[in-house]
């Protein structure tokens, strides 16, 4: 019964961290590059409008540092549970 509620925690703790990454994910590819873009571009940015910048190089740039993320939390979580490789 332990292994079943182990496994059931760690799911939910990956189900988590996915779920606040998504969050972050979406906040910033498409509230700051499309929605709150008009916002941003009074705010320059090495040069650029902040909401052009965040359009075209910011989100790339957020999504790479969240797979980072993702990565680490990952390998941290399956520390914790003892399912690592």
């Amino acid at each position: 019964m332990s292994s079943n509620s182990n496994h059931a925690d760690y799911w939910k703790a990956n189900l988590k961290l996915m779920g606040l990454l998504l969050s972050i994910w979406f906040f910033v590819s498409f509230m700051c590059s499309v929605v709150l873009v008009d916002a941003l571009n009074q705010i320059q940015f090495a040069g650029f409008k902040l909401g052009f910048w965040m359009a075209q190089q910011g989100s790339i740039y957020v999504f790479l540092i969240l797979i980072w993320v993702y990565v680490r939390g990952m390998n941290k979580l399956d520390k914790k549970f003892d399912v690592e490789e």
